[in-house]
């Protein structure tokens, strides 16, 4: 009787450690993804602005020159 108590608490504690494991892993590769995502996405919001500080500029410039 002892011994079955002893199996069942060995495969509660394996199965929790698997389980476990593997939740952590999930996560990490779900953090690692979002993460990538969002770098892109900070990469295209930098791109934009940059873009649109160049037709500022060319405005400013082509307004500067309509004034003199």
């Amino acid at each position: 009787m002892l011994m079955v108590g002893r199996f069942r608490l060995f495969g509660f504690l394996l199965g929790s450690t698997t389980a476990g494991a593997g939740m952590y892993y999930y996560v990490i590769d779900e953090y690692r993804i979002s993460n990538e995502l969002l770098t892109e996405d900070i990469y295209a919001l930098q791109s934009a602005v940059q873009r649109i500080e160049s037709y500022v500029k060319t405005l400013e410039e082509k307004v500067d020159l309509k004034r003199k």
